[in-house]
């Protein structure tokens, strides 16, 4: 399926476990490398930059998409943010003449912390299961199978 026909359909669905859209018209938003933990604990999930959460595509500002890319990549590179780190990329597709930026973020068979927090994912969006042991060693336990 080709990117943008994709987007479309991920929009239409809306967000959910594996789904999640973030504004982020001229730069990262704050806690978007918890949604990346949490999916890299979870089960893996796709990102949208630049739609909002009702849907509505904002597009992310044309001049910044560089920048953000950049930021994004250097992040989830760097041990301090991400850990431990993992290599992620985002694609720029223009859907109804706007910039939306892809990332998919495959699960991981590691433990992912942010910012020396553990993030899972459910439904409702990304938990801090930091000081859940129980939660955190259910987590371990499915990353050993």
């Amino acid at each position: 399926m080709m990117l943008k026909a994709k987007i479309e359909t991920l929009i239409k669905q809306g967000e959910g476990l594996r789904v999640e859209f973030k504004e982020c018209r001229s730069e990262l938003s704050k806690n978007i490398f918890e949604t990346v933990c949490a999916f890299l604990n979870r089960s893996g999930g796709e990102i949208l930059l630049g739609v909002n959460n009702a849907g509505k595509i904002t597009g992310v500002k044309p001049e910044t998409i560089a920048k953000i890319k950049n930021n994004f990549v250097v992040a989830v590179n760097n041990s301090n943010k991400i850990n431990p780190p993992f290599y992620l990329s985002i694609d720029d597709v223009t859907v109804n003449c706007k910039k939306v930026l892809y990332c998919y973020v495959p699960e991981s068979s590691q433990v992912h912390r942010c910012n020396n927090r553990i993030f899972d994912r459910n439904e409702d969006g990304d938990f801090d299961i930091t000081v859940k042991q129980h939660l955190v060693s259910t987590l371990y336990l499915r990353k050993q199978t």
